[in-house]
């Protein structure tokens, strides 16, 4: 099982990849909006803000239910952010849920 410290750092790999994402696509598919990644084998939910194509603020306070919420263990949000688990195939298996406007999946698909 991964750590808090694992999946704050896959959080923060995730927000880097979204930083580096090319200027005019972002501007093209970014959107506002909170997110909040439950991570229930830890018991522990982080809260972060996707504001122009950039995930900032990631922290675990207390929040307002958030615009996309994501569920998903550990081992699972780490394999996810590092490339080894491919969203789809998370998705498809039942290893990641996700509740969020059917626009909100496909803009940040686009941001992916």
């Amino acid at each position: 099982m991964a750590t808090v410290e694992d999946c704050h750092a896959a959080l923060q790999r995730l927000a880097e990849r979204l930083s580096s994402v090319d200027e005019n696509a972002r501007r093209k598919h970014a959107f506002d909006r909170t997110l909040s990644a439950r991570v229930p084998d830890l018991d522990i939910t982080f809260t972060g803000a996707l504001i122009d194509g950039h995930l900032q603020d990631i922290s675990t306070d207390e929040a307002p239910k958030a615009q996309i919420r994501l569920t998903a263990d550990s081992d699972d949000l780490v394999a996810m952010t590092d490339g080894h688990l491919s969203f789809g195939q998370a998705w498809l298996a039942g290893k990641i849920k996700v509740e969020a406007s059917v626009l909100d999946l496909i803009k940040l698909k686009s941001l992916l």
